[in-house]
Protein backbone atom coordinates (compact mmCIF):
# COMPACT_ATOMS: atom_id res chain seq x y z
CA UNK A 1 0.00 0.00 0.00
CA UNK A 2 2.79 2.43 0.87
CA UNK A 3 4.40 1.80 -2.53
CA UNK A 4 1.14 2.56 -4.33
CA UNK A 5 0.76 5.96 -2.69
CA UNK A 6 4.47 6.80 -2.96
CA UNK A 7 5.56 9.48 -5.42
CA UNK A 8 9.28 8.86 -4.92
CA UNK A 9 11.26 9.48 -8.09
CA UNK A 10 8.52 11.66 -9.59
CA UNK A 11 8.17 15.40 -10.07
CA UNK A 12 4.92 17.27 -9.52
CA UNK A 13 4.08 20.76 -10.72
CA UNK A 14 1.45 22.52 -8.59
CA UNK A 15 -0.05 25.89 -9.53
CA UNK A 16 -1.35 28.22 -6.85
CA UNK A 17 1.12 26.51 -4.53
CA UNK A 18 1.80 29.47 -2.24
CA UNK A 19 -1.35 29.05 -0.15
CA UNK A 20 -4.57 27.17 0.45
CA UNK A 21 -5.25 23.91 -1.37
CA UNK A 22 -2.17 24.34 -3.57
CA UNK A 23 0.18 24.66 -0.62
CA UNK A 24 -1.43 21.73 1.18
CA UNK A 25 -1.04 19.65 -2.00
CA UNK A 26 2.62 20.57 -2.40
CA UNK A 27 3.29 19.58 1.22
CA UNK A 28 1.49 16.24 0.84
CA UNK A 29 3.27 15.48 -2.43
CA UNK A 30 6.64 16.25 -0.82
CA UNK A 31 5.74 13.95 2.07
CA UNK A 32 5.01 11.24 -0.51
CA UNK A 33 8.48 11.74 -2.01
CA UNK A 34 7.84 13.87 -5.11
CA UNK A 35 10.10 16.71 -6.14
CA UNK A 36 8.04 19.90 -6.42
CA UNK A 37 7.75 22.66 -8.99
CA UNK A 38 5.71 25.28 -7.15
CA UNK A 39 4.03 27.90 -9.34
CA UNK A 40 2.38 31.06 -8.08
CA UNK A 41 2.18 34.81 -8.53
CA UNK A 42 2.85 35.28 -4.79
CA UNK A 43 6.61 35.43 -4.37
CA UNK A 44 6.56 35.74 -0.58
CA UNK A 45 4.25 32.75 -0.28
CA UNK A 46 6.55 30.69 -2.51
CA UNK A 47 9.55 31.56 -0.35
CA UNK A 48 7.69 30.43 2.77
CA UNK A 49 6.77 27.16 1.08
CA UNK A 50 10.35 26.44 0.06
CA UNK A 51 11.41 26.88 3.68
CA UNK A 52 8.80 24.34 4.79
CA UNK A 53 9.89 21.67 2.32
CA UNK A 54 13.31 20.19 2.94
CA UNK A 55 12.91 16.46 2.31
CA UNK A 56 12.73 16.79 -1.50
CA UNK A 57 13.91 19.16 -4.22
CA UNK A 58 11.66 22.17 -4.75
CA UNK A 59 11.73 24.80 -7.48
CA UNK A 60 9.76 28.01 -6.97
CA UNK A 61 8.45 29.60 -10.15
CA UNK A 62 6.95 33.09 -10.09
CA UNK A 63 4.38 33.07 -12.90
CA UNK A 64 1.33 35.15 -13.79
CA UNK A 65 -0.96 32.48 -15.20
CA UNK A 66 -3.19 35.08 -16.85
CA UNK A 67 -0.31 35.69 -19.27
CA UNK A 68 0.23 32.91 -21.83
CA UNK A 69 3.74 34.11 -22.61
CA UNK A 70 4.69 33.54 -18.97
CA UNK A 71 3.19 30.05 -19.10
CA UNK A 72 5.23 29.34 -22.23
CA UNK A 73 8.36 30.67 -20.56
CA UNK A 74 7.79 28.44 -17.53
CA UNK A 75 7.71 25.30 -19.68
CA UNK A 76 10.74 26.47 -21.66
CA UNK A 77 12.70 26.90 -18.42
CA UNK A 78 12.12 23.44 -16.99
CA UNK A 79 14.44 20.79 -18.38
CA UNK A 80 12.27 17.80 -17.63
CA UNK A 81 8.49 17.84 -17.83
CA UNK A 82 6.79 16.82 -14.55
CA UNK A 83 5.16 13.44 -14.10
CA UNK A 84 2.19 15.10 -12.42
CA UNK A 85 0.47 18.43 -13.06
CA UNK A 86 -2.00 19.93 -10.60
CA UNK A 87 -3.91 22.90 -12.04
CA UNK A 88 -5.10 24.48 -8.82
CA UNK A 89 -4.56 28.24 -9.24
CA UNK A 90 -7.66 30.36 -9.45
CA UNK A 91 -9.25 33.70 -8.58
CA UNK A 92 -12.56 34.10 -6.76
CA UNK A 93 -13.67 37.74 -7.15
CA UNK A 94 -17.24 38.83 -6.52
CA UNK A 95 -18.94 41.12 -9.01
CA UNK A 96 -22.56 41.56 -10.07
CA UNK A 97 -23.35 40.04 -13.47
CA UNK A 98 -24.47 43.35 -14.99
CA UNK A 99 -21.30 45.07 -13.74
CA UNK A 100 -18.84 42.64 -15.34
CA UNK A 101 -16.86 44.25 -18.16
CA UNK A 102 -14.68 42.70 -20.83
CA UNK A 103 -11.39 43.22 -18.99
CA UNK A 104 -12.65 41.64 -15.78
CA UNK A 105 -14.17 38.61 -17.51
CA UNK A 106 -11.05 38.18 -19.64
CA UNK A 107 -8.85 38.11 -16.52
CA UNK A 108 -11.04 35.58 -14.67
CA UNK A 109 -11.25 33.26 -17.67
CA UNK A 110 -7.51 33.48 -18.34
CA UNK A 111 -6.57 32.53 -14.78
CA UNK A 112 -9.28 30.00 -14.01
CA UNK A 113 -9.86 28.29 -17.36
CA UNK A 114 -7.40 29.21 -20.09
CA UNK A 115 -4.35 28.64 -17.89
CA UNK A 116 -5.60 25.10 -17.27
CA UNK A 117 -5.91 24.64 -21.03
CA UNK A 118 -2.41 25.97 -21.80
CA UNK A 119 -0.72 24.19 -18.90
CA UNK A 120 -2.34 20.89 -19.86
CA UNK A 121 -1.42 21.41 -23.50
CA UNK A 122 2.25 21.87 -22.57
CA UNK A 123 2.12 18.81 -20.31
CA UNK A 124 0.65 16.57 -22.99
CA UNK A 125 3.00 17.84 -25.68
CA UNK A 126 6.06 17.27 -23.53
CA UNK A 127 4.98 13.85 -22.24
CA UNK A 128 2.99 12.58 -25.19
CA UNK A 129 4.93 9.31 -25.42
CA UNK A 130 5.51 8.74 -21.69
CA UNK A 131 2.14 9.86 -20.37
CA UNK A 132 1.40 11.32 -16.97
CA UNK A 133 -1.23 12.55 -14.55
CA UNK A 134 -3.22 15.78 -14.58
CA UNK A 135 -5.44 16.78 -11.68
CA UNK A 136 -7.56 19.89 -12.09
CA UNK A 137 -9.36 21.79 -9.35
CA UNK A 138 -12.91 22.92 -10.03
CA UNK A 139 -15.60 24.17 -7.65
CA UNK A 140 -19.06 23.24 -6.40
CA UNK A 141 -20.21 26.55 -7.90
CA UNK A 142 -19.79 25.02 -11.37
CA UNK A 143 -22.34 22.32 -10.54
CA UNK A 144 -24.66 23.98 -8.05
CA UNK A 145 -24.24 27.79 -7.86
CA UNK A 146 -24.81 28.99 -4.31
CA UNK A 147 -23.29 32.44 -3.88
CA UNK A 148 -24.48 35.54 -5.71
CA UNK A 149 -22.29 37.66 -7.99
CA UNK A 150 -20.15 34.75 -9.19
CA UNK A 151 -21.52 33.99 -12.68
CA UNK A 152 -18.07 34.64 -14.18
CA UNK A 153 -16.40 32.29 -11.70
CA UNK A 154 -19.06 29.60 -12.17
CA UNK A 155 -18.59 29.70 -15.94
CA UNK A 156 -14.80 29.47 -15.66
CA UNK A 157 -14.91 26.44 -13.38
CA UNK A 158 -17.52 24.70 -15.53
CA UNK A 159 -15.01 25.02 -18.37
CA UNK A 160 -12.41 23.22 -16.24
CA UNK A 161 -14.75 20.26 -15.75
CA UNK A 162 -15.53 20.09 -19.47
CA UNK A 163 -11.86 20.28 -20.42
CA UNK A 164 -10.96 17.55 -17.94
CA UNK A 165 -13.46 15.09 -19.37
CA UNK A 166 -12.49 15.91 -22.93
CA UNK A 167 -8.77 15.35 -22.27
CA UNK A 168 -9.50 12.09 -20.46
CA UNK A 169 -11.39 10.95 -23.54
CA UNK A 170 -8.77 12.04 -26.06
CA UNK A 171 -5.62 11.03 -24.18
CA UNK A 172 -6.80 8.30 -21.82
CA UNK A 173 -4.37 5.71 -23.15
CA UNK A 174 -1.42 7.71 -21.82
CA UNK A 175 -2.80 10.25 -19.35
CA UNK A 176 -5.12 10.12 -16.37
CA UNK A 177 -6.99 13.41 -16.15
CA UNK A 178 -9.41 14.02 -13.28
CA UNK A 179 -11.00 16.99 -11.56
CA UNK A 180 -11.60 17.59 -7.86
CA UNK A 181 -14.61 19.70 -6.86
CA UNK A 182 -13.94 21.42 -3.53
CA UNK A 183 -16.62 23.22 -1.59
CA UNK A 184 -16.73 24.93 1.77
CA UNK A 185 -12.95 24.83 2.25
CA UNK A 186 -11.61 27.27 4.83
CA UNK A 187 -8.62 28.72 2.96
CA UNK A 188 -6.81 32.03 3.45
CA UNK A 189 -8.72 33.37 0.46
CA UNK A 190 -12.06 32.50 2.01
CA UNK A 191 -11.02 34.22 5.25
CA UNK A 192 -10.13 37.42 3.35
CA UNK A 193 -13.42 37.38 1.44
CA UNK A 194 -15.41 36.87 4.65
CA UNK A 195 -13.64 39.82 6.26
CA UNK A 196 -14.31 42.02 3.23
CA UNK A 197 -18.00 41.11 2.96
CA UNK A 198 -18.65 41.58 6.67
CA UNK A 199 -22.25 41.02 7.79
CA UNK A 200 -23.24 39.68 4.37
CA UNK A 201 -20.69 36.89 4.78
CA UNK A 202 -22.18 35.94 8.14
CA UNK A 203 -25.64 35.47 6.61
CA UNK A 204 -24.34 33.48 3.66
CA UNK A 205 -22.24 31.30 5.96
CA UNK A 206 -25.31 30.43 8.04
CA UNK A 207 -27.26 29.45 4.94
CA UNK A 208 -24.35 27.39 3.65
CA UNK A 209 -23.92 25.54 6.94
CA UNK A 210 -27.63 24.69 7.04
CA UNK A 211 -27.19 22.80 3.76
CA UNK A 212 -23.93 21.13 4.72
CA UNK A 213 -24.50 17.54 5.94
CA UNK A 214 -21.17 17.35 7.79
CA UNK A 215 -21.89 20.62 9.58
CA UNK A 216 -18.38 22.05 9.31
CA UNK A 217 -16.02 23.69 6.85
CA UNK A 218 -13.27 21.63 5.26
CA UNK A 219 -9.53 22.01 5.63
CA UNK A 220 -7.29 22.49 2.55
CA UNK A 221 -5.42 19.32 3.50
CA UNK A 222 -8.63 17.31 3.15
CA UNK A 223 -8.67 18.27 -0.53
CA UNK A 224 -4.93 17.74 -0.87
CA UNK A 225 -5.28 14.13 0.30
CA UNK A 226 -7.78 13.41 -2.47
CA UNK A 227 -5.46 15.04 -5.01
CA UNK A 228 -2.62 12.85 -3.71
CA UNK A 229 -4.81 9.78 -4.19
CA UNK A 230 -5.59 10.78 -7.79
CA UNK A 231 -1.92 11.44 -8.52
CA UNK A 232 -0.78 8.10 -7.13
CA UNK A 233 -1.06 4.53 -8.36
CA UNK A 234 -3.94 4.09 -5.93
CA UNK A 235 -6.07 5.71 -8.66
CA UNK A 236 -4.61 3.74 -11.56
CA UNK A 237 -8.05 3.11 -13.13
CA UNK A 238 -9.61 6.49 -12.38
CA UNK A 239 -9.89 8.73 -15.43
CA UNK A 240 -12.25 11.54 -16.39
CA UNK A 241 -13.74 11.53 -12.90
CA UNK A 242 -15.42 14.51 -11.25
CA UNK A 243 -14.86 14.05 -7.51
CA UNK A 244 -16.55 16.36 -4.98
CA UNK A 245 -14.73 17.13 -1.74
CA UNK A 246 -17.47 19.24 -0.20
CA UNK A 247 -18.72 17.71 3.05
CA UNK A 248 -21.77 16.41 1.19
CA UNK A 249 -23.01 19.81 -0.02
CA UNK A 250 -23.84 18.65 -3.55
CA UNK A 251 -25.90 15.76 -2.18
CA UNK A 252 -28.41 18.24 -0.73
Amino acid sequence: MSEMVSLTGKTAMVTGAASGIGKATALRFAEAGADIIAVDVDGDGLQKLTREISEVRIQAKLVDLSNKSEIDRLWDEIEEAPDILVNNAGVYPFKGFTEVDEGFLDWVMKVNALSVFWMSQHMIRRREKRGGVIVNVGSIEAILPFKEDLAHYTMSKAAVIALTRSLARDYGRKFRVNVVIPGGIYTEGVKKIAKKLGIRAVGEAKEFMKRLPMGRMGDPDEVARVILFLASDMASYVNGAVIPVDGGFLST
